[in-house]
Formats: C-alpha cells, sequence, structure tokens
C-alpha cells in the first residue's frame, strides 16, 4: 500500500505530458536497452578471450538487443534507435522532418550512455584484457568492444559499399514488415522478426567492417572510447574509417527506401490517399498536413478539442516495424 501510495505521488510529480519530450526519453532508453546488450555481448567475448562469448553470441546479442530495444518504447516513441531507420521514415512522409535531427541526438546520447554503462559493468575485464593500457590495435585492443572497425585487408571503398548494401537490405525487408498489404507479421512478433532479420544480416554481412548498420551505434560509443582513455587512435584506425558508418547507412537507407518504393509499393492497386495515410502506409502519398496540425491527434483536428498525448493508446506491444503500433502515433505528432 505504502509502495503504491509513494509511485502514485511520484507519478503526479515526475509526469510529463509533452508529447516530444516523452518520445525522447522512450527513445533514449529504447537505443539505451539495444546498445547495452548489443556492447555488452561484444564484451563477453573480447574481454574474456572468447572464453565467455564467441562471434555468435555476440550476433545474437546484439539481435536480441534490437529486439528488447523496440519491446521498450516501440509505442512511444517507435523505437527507432537509428538514425539510418528514421530517415527511411521521413522519406515515406511517415516521420515529420523537423523531428529527425532531434532523435538522431537522441540515439547518440543514448549510445553514449550505454558505453559507458558497458565500460563499468566489465571495467575489470576489460583492464585485465588490456594489461593496464587500453588499445585500439593489437592482441590486447578492446576498442572493438564499442565501436565498429574494419578488417585490416578492407578498403575505405569496399566498407562504404558494405554499409550501403547492408543498411539497404535492412530497409527493404523492414518495409515489407511494416506494409499492411504484404505479408503480415502477427501483431506483437514483429521485434522477433526485426530481431531475426538483424542477426542473418549479422551472419551474412557482419566479417568486413562488424556490421555497425547504425550511425548513433557507432558514433556514440566511439565518441565515448575517445573520452575514456582510447584517444584519437579510435578515429585513425582503419585509415580514418569513422566516419564511413556515419554516412554510408543513411545512403543504404534511402537507396532502401526508394528500392521497395519502385519493386513494390507503388504497383499496389490505387486507392484513395486518406485511405492508405489512415492505415499507416509506406506508399509515398500526398497528404496536405497544415504547419498548425503537426503534433495534434485526428480527433483534435477534426474537433478542436484537446486530448492526452498519446491518446487513443496502441492496440499491441510495441514495435518499430507495425503500422499499427509505432507508425501511426509518429505519423500524428
Amino acid at each position: 500500500m505504502g509502495t503504491t501510495s509513494f509511485l502514485t505521488r511520484a507519478q503526479r510529480l515526475l509526469r510529463i505530458r509533452n508529447q516530444l519530450v516523452r518520445e525522447c526519453l522512450g527513445e533514449v532508453l529504447s537505443t539505451f536497452v539495444m546498445m547495452t546488450i548489443t556492447l555488452a555481448s561484444a564484451a563477453q567475448k573480447i574481454a574474456f578471450y572468447q572464453t565467455k562469448g564467441n562471434i555468435m553470441t555476440s550476433y545474437l546479442g546484439g539481435a536480441l538487443g534490437v529486439m528488447g530495444g523496440i519491446y521498450t518504447a516501440g509505442g512511444i516513441s517507435g523505437a527507432h534507435m537509428n538514425p539510418a531507420f528514421s530517415l527511411a521514415m521521413c522519406l515515406i512522409e511517415q516521420f515529420p522532418w523537423w523531428k529527425f535531427p532531434i532523435f538522431v541526438v537522441v540515439q547518440i546520447v543514448g549510445s553514449f550512455i550505454a558505453a559507458g554503462a558497458v565500460y563499468i559493468l566489465y571495467y575489470d575485464a576489460i583492464w585485465h584484457h588490456s594489461n593496464g593500457t587500453l588499445t585500439v590495435t593489437g592482441p590486447q585492443e578492446t576498442a572493438s568492444i564499442f565501436a565498429t572497425y574494419p578488417a585490416d585487408f578492407v578498403s575505405i571503398g569496399n566498407g562504404f559499399l558494405d554499409q550501403v548494401i547492408g543498411t539497404g537490405v535492412l530497409i527493404i525487408v523492414v518495409m515489407g514488415i511494416m506494409d499492411p498489404r504484404n505479408k503480415p507479421v502477427p501483431k506483437g512478433l514483429e521485434p522477433v522478426v526485426v530481431a531475426l532479420l538483424v542477426l542473418s544480416i549479422e551472419c551474412s554481412m557482419g566479417a568486413n567492417c562488424g556490421c555497425p548498420l547504425n550511425p548513433a551505434r557507432d558514433i556514440g560509443p566511439r565518441l565515448f572510447t575517445y573520452l575514456a582513455g582510447w584517444g584519437p587512435e579510435v578515429f585513425s584506425r582503419g585509415n580514418g574509417w569513422w566516419w564511413v558508418p556515419l554516412v554510408a547507412p543513411l545512403l543504404g537507407a534511402a537507396v532502401g527506401t526508394y528500392l521497395y518504393q519502385l519493386f513494390v509499393a507503388f504497383h499496389y492497386p490505387e486507392e484513395k490517399s486518406e485511405v492508405l495515410a489512415e492505415q499507416g502506409s509506406i506508399v509515398l502519398v500526398n497528404t496536405a498536413i497544415s504547419s498548425a496540425d503537426i503534433g495534434r491527434s485526428p480527433k483534435e483536428r477534426d474537433s478542436g478539442e484537446t486530448e492526452p498525448a498519446g491518446y487513443p493508446p496502441p492496440q499491441s506491444p510495441s514495435s518499430t516495424v507495425s503500422p499499427t503500433v509505432p507508425i501511426t502515433p509518429l505519423k500524428e505528432s
């Protein structure tokens, strides 16, 4: 009883009603969950000389981290957790462009905090493995726990193409999962399907450069390692590789988005734009939305009344890929 009263008082005191702030908090937390599981899986593999983990456990941890992040805040922010996915949503007009830079910053912050958490979690193991010196190269390096680096023989050009193709495949399949007129995924299982998709890409395209596919996943932890003692070599290793995971996934997201439109979405039977928009369709549609309507729900726009942000509640558990869960709230934002 006392606990319930305390939580009730805490909610009244701390509850945030601004929808953008709530979405940012959800995005930070979902990205933190995804990255903590992902980086901790890599730490177990590297810091314990592969006695407590291997490449497959690292890949599996990364995929399950994505699933955990989606379930954490998919119904609040959409759990993008990836600027490349946010860009894809902007390109198909399911996410407002003005929110894009805000979400990018929030995702990087979540990744940075996760890197700090994993560093604390495996502090002793990291320093034991590195023999007292935090290095970026060599048999005792630990920088790759946090950020991705290409294999020694992989060129910048090959690595760039690797990320364009990998992210493009990711976005193409996610578009198919989101499309209500394509093969549907049972409600609530979309995060599981996305996790399997990520795992398949890691298993098939992870050898060249660690399969970042996500600018925030790479730059946040990389900045942490720079500040935590690994030094400027985290930016110089791999012939200045650091910018590739920032740029290539964004290009891959654009390519994947338009390929799905060109080969699949454009060729459905014609439907009214209003119907497509109501379904949360991933087909590009032209809908006139005034600046005054941004951030207002359909009920508010129709009646002029104000209702709590996020109402009505989503119909099913959160997911980044279900058009009835994250996409619809984001479209209304």
